[in-house]
């Protein structure tokens, strides 16, 4: 059997290293993007550079995945600088999520998440390729997510982390693990052609169990504090003046008392994504 090749955006990101290790293993030979150069191995090749430009593209490959910012990418895509039978990349459930958000930076995310998945698939449509969006939801599992990760560290320091009472809204993190193995299983699936698919983790818990779970694998664990809403937001503004937490605004705030749950059935049912539940290890936590 012939070995397949593969170009990879973000390839030194958290879903993109997850994706590295899964290709190398199945024998693919990779041409990873990085900013920064990286060792080569024998099935990957490093190319140094970002969207505006990268040295040593391929002219073609079997497979383009984009584990990194989305709109870049459908902006790079569209300029057909390589070719590829196959595309797979990876946008966001906030697309759903932000919406109605009072907040005028989510709002410009989801309409930059929208603008780029129609220019992924109008472009796939006119090269003759087969594009496939994935949508992951809190992403978790590498300890450089910016969400878990950002917040355990936070709590590492203070030994405890402070959360407004009723934050019962449920959450499916999902691991870059699930993924990883995600983004590989869809390449051979023409169920997925031309498609988007939600990509959430194996279970649903309330914001607040999220948390304590995060907490307790810590070394030692942070105690989570719950307080009534109002006293939140003033430690919330204290946090904002200190530099921390300034991505946590109070459109998110209010959302901790949403259910975010989207169903992974499509998933299940065109390429086998079966993800794992909410099991948090040391390295998620960045230990």
């Amino acid at each position: 059997m012939p070995v397949r090749t593969a170009l990879v955006f973000g390839a030194s990101g958290q879903i993109g290293e997850a994706l590295l290790a899964r290709l190398d293993g199945a024998a693919w030979q990779v041409f990873a993007v990085s900013r920064t150069p990286r060792v080569a191995s024998s099935s990957i090749r490093w190319l140094a550079g970002e969207f505006a430009g990268v040295e040593g593209l391929p002219a073609a490959v079997d497979v383009i995945f984009s584990t990194g910012p989305l709109d870049g990418f459908a902006q790079w895509y569209a300029r057909g600088l390589v070719a590829a039978p196959r595309v797979v990349a990876f946008g966001s459930t906030s697309l759903d999520t932000k919406q109605a958000s009072g907040d005028a930076y989510e709002r410009d995310i989801v309409a930059r998440l929208q603008a780029a998945e129609r220019l992924v698939f109008d472009t796939a449509e006119a090269t003759g390729a087969a594009a496939t969006l994935l949508r992951p939801t809190l992403v978790y599992g590498a300890g450089r997510d910016q969400t878990l990760a950002r917040i355990a560290a936070m709590a590492r320091r203070m030994r405890f982390f402070v959360l407004p009472r009723g934050a019962t809204g449920k959450r499916q993190p999902v691991h870059v693990g699930d993924l990883a193995a995600a983004a590989l299983a869809v390449v051979d699936a023409s169920a997925t052609h031309g498609r988007a698919y939600a990509l959430p983790g194996g279970e649903a818990l309330a914001y607040r169990e999220m948390m304590a779970r995060t907490l307790a694998a810590l070394s030692p664990p942070a105690k989570l504090w719950e307080v009534p809403v109002p006293m939140f937001k003033v430690a919330l503004s204290l946090a904002r003046m200190a530099g921390m937490m300034r991505a946590l605004t109070d459109d998110a705030v209010s959302r901790m008392r949403d259910d975010l749950v989207f169903d992974a059935s499509p998933a299940q049912r065109d390429f086998g994504y079966a993800p794992r539940a909410f099991i948090v290890d040391a390295r998620a936590v960045g230990s």
